[in-house]
């Protein structure tokens, strides 16, 4: 038992919606210069945990203390003032803007009643330097990384007299070089006595970074644990309340038909401004083709621009023996071409509308304005997808944006495949999702190839590739440099390709 004052510390916290109770009397602490991971399916109750903690929603039971004392925020800017601050998985910064005034955004310094813009650089580049960072503060966020990105956020974070810092999935989209560098922040954090807050689904930095490990379930706790005395199979089983066996275990068994026939899509020379350059990509009946490459590679201008979404400088692109390219993602979508962006949040489900509404959106769109869809049709297509994929809660009235990451991917999905598309174009669809929705996911995949459907899945976790994939593009500098039999391969193998291939491109410049 750690005789220790929690930094911040929750006891029967409650909270519903209606008469659904999304968090039922749970316990939570977090200590000062420790990283805490919050671990839990989509839906366990992660998010209205750090919503309560936040002030964003307010419990219905329990209390929360802060350094010992009873605190109840009424608003996300109350938890500010009292030093607790989130940066959330989908970057909420102002890309137009400089890195000085994200960072200072509602607190710049004044001077005779306006801005003082050399105040506030200067403060930028104080708060950038105490995380041992050398950013500009002056140039403009949308010219940087996502990484950067990042960073910036947390140093906007911390900003003000940070003393519990919640991170929610800040390293879906970074590679293992900048997740490296992240970890060196929050340590940096840590030793000036921050809480950290860490919400992740990849296992493997939970166990690199967490000091301590709390398991939602169904909006219950089911424990508190020290990494070191947990192994990462339990963790599993914990998180899932079932056996973990086969997880991980390849989805794809089957190949795909191997004859010139049975191509449904095929580009040559695709080049398009920016991003990809020369690409040559086909895509059979009953295919899963991995995309595999370092950020900035192009994986997502690839799926882009097979899809209509950007448009081709050069190269031809043939849907089902017939010439392209789509001209449009209306045009692509007629040929039986659909596409899921790796941004649910902004170019994926629209959160003010149900989950029927959603669902049937694309549907409709293709019927038109004056063709609506008769009301009693749309509540049995949704149930359908409801029923079909185990979208949870099962209820098409609901609010798509209350639901869980891997709910929402499952709402976008039934989406795109009410279209009965003949190829689906899948960037990061498990991104900022648990491993048994990302399961449920990959094994839908896999379905989907074997009824004959083509699918282009792109992810940044080289091993989820080569579970899903039967075939791996390696993608270099926007170049379809390799593509290899999934079968082929291994996670390390994929790897030195991926490395080999960018240390190529650096001899290749003059």
């Amino acid at each position: 038992m750690d005789e220790r004052r929690p930094l911040m510390e929750l006891r029967g916290a409650t909270v519903r919606f209606g008469a659904e109770a999304a968090l039922d009397a749970v316990a939570f602490r977090v200590f000062p210069g420790e990283v805490h991971s919050l671990m839990g399916e989509n839906g366990a109750g992660k998010s209205t945990l750090i919503k309560a903690m936040t002030g964003a929603l307010q419990l219905d039971e329990g209390t929360m203390t802060l350094d010992g004392a009873p605190v109840r925020f009424r608003t996300p800017a109350d938890a500010l003032d009292a030093g607790v601050s989130t940066v959330y998985q989908e970057i909420d910064l102002l890309p137009n803007l400089t890195v000085a005034e994200n960072i200072c955004l509602g607190r710049e310094p004044r001077r005779l009643g306006t801005i003082d813009w050399k105040a506030m650089r200067r403060r930028a580049a104080d708060v950038l330097a105490e995380l041992g960072l050398t950013i500009d503060p002056a140039s403009v966020l949308s010219h940087h990384s996502l990484a950067v990105q990042q960073l910036v956020a947390i140093a906007r974070a911390i900003s003000i007299d940070v003393r519990v810092l919640v991170l929610d999935e800040p390293t879906s989209s970074l590679d293992v070089d900048e997740v490296a560098e992240l970890f060196r922040v929050v340590r940096e954090l840590t030793e000036r006595g921050v809480a950290v807050v860490f919400i992740s689904h990849f296992l493997d930095q939970v166990y690199e970074i967490a000091d301590r490990i709390t398991v939602l379930r169904g909006g219950r706790l089911v424990g508190e644990y020290v990494p070191a005395e947990l192994l990462r199979i339990d963790l599993v089983e914990k998180m899932l309340g079932r056996s973990a066996t086969g997880i991980g275990a390849r989805t794809r068994t089957e190949p795909p038909d191997e004859s010139d026939a049975a191509v449904f899509l095929r580009a040559r020379g695709v080049t398009a401004t920016p991003g990809i350059s020369d690409a040559d990509v086909e895509l059979r009946e009953g295919d899963v083709l991995g995309v595999a490459g370092l950020l900035g590679s192009g994986r997502t201008e690839l799926a882009r621009a097979l899809t209509g979404i950007d448009r081709l400088d050069a190269g031809v692109i043939t849907i089902a023996g017939g010439d392209g390219p789509p001209g449009s993602p209306r045009a692509a979508i007629s040929l039986g071409v659909v596409y899921s962006s790796e941004n649910r949040r902004t170019e994926g489900i629209i959160a003010d509308l149900s989950v029927q509404q959603n669902i049937t959106l694309a549907l409709q769109a293709e019927r038109g304005v004056f063709h609506r869809m008769p009301a009693q049709r749309q509540r049995e297509l949704a149930q359908s997808w409801i029923d079909a994929l185990d979208i949870r809660p099962a209820d098409p009235d609901r609010p798509a944006g209350t639901l869980s990451g891997g709910n929402q991917q499952k709402v976008l999905l039934a989406r795109l495949l009410a279209l009965s598309p003949r190829v689906l174009v899948l960037d990061e669809p498990t991104r900022g999702i648990d491993v048994g929705a990302k399961v449920e996911i990959q094994n839908l995949v896999a379905e989907l190839a074997d009824n004959g459907l083509s699918v282009m899945f792109i992810s940044a976790e080289l091993e989820e590739v080569l579970r899903v994939a039967s075939r791996v593009a390696i993608l270099r500098a926007g170049r379809i440099v390799e593509t290899v039999a999934a079968d082929a391969l291994t996670v390390d193998s994929l790897l030195a390709l991926v490395a080999q291939a960018e240390d190529a491109d650096d001899e290749d410049r003059p």
